[in-house]
């Protein structure tokens, strides 16, 4: 890996089988989710609500892609491994939403939630 890069080339797997990845890829690890509380007086504080962590982009349709078998992940573990060294880890997995496949562009929009997202930072950083 670049030493310099911040983003670019990444690869996405789920349960070890990567899938070709088209880019546009977001990462939500929070579980926690803060707002601000404002008053008349004056800032009163925040608010906590829960976060589902997710992973979401745009993939490629091979001809060995399953989207029936895609779409049917649940309970898997889903990587993110960035340029930058970083890995994000999506534990208990499951597909989200629909599918919609694109067949002039061959790209499939894909989200993936999760119970919890463990960033793994570059060696060395």
């Amino acid at each position: 890996m670049a030493s310099n890069a911040l983003g670019g080339t990444a690869f996405l797997k789920v349960d070890g089988q990567q899938f070709l990845l088209r880019g546009s890829f977001k990462v939500y690890p929070n579980t926690i989710e803060r707002t601000g509380v404002a008053g008349a007086d004056g800032p009163h504080g925040y608010t906590e609500k829960y976060n589902v962590p997710s992973i979401e982009g745009d993939i490629s349709d091979s001809g060995g892609l399953s989207i029936q078998a895609l779409t049917g992940i649940t309970n898997s573990t889903v990587t993110l491994e960035l340029v930058n060294g970083k890995t994000y880890v999506l534990s208990n997995a499951w597909y989200s939403g629909q599918a919609n496949l694109d067949g002039v562009t061959g790209s499939l929009p894909v989200k993936f939630e999760g119970m919890r997202c463990a960033e793994i930072l570059a060696a060395g950083a």
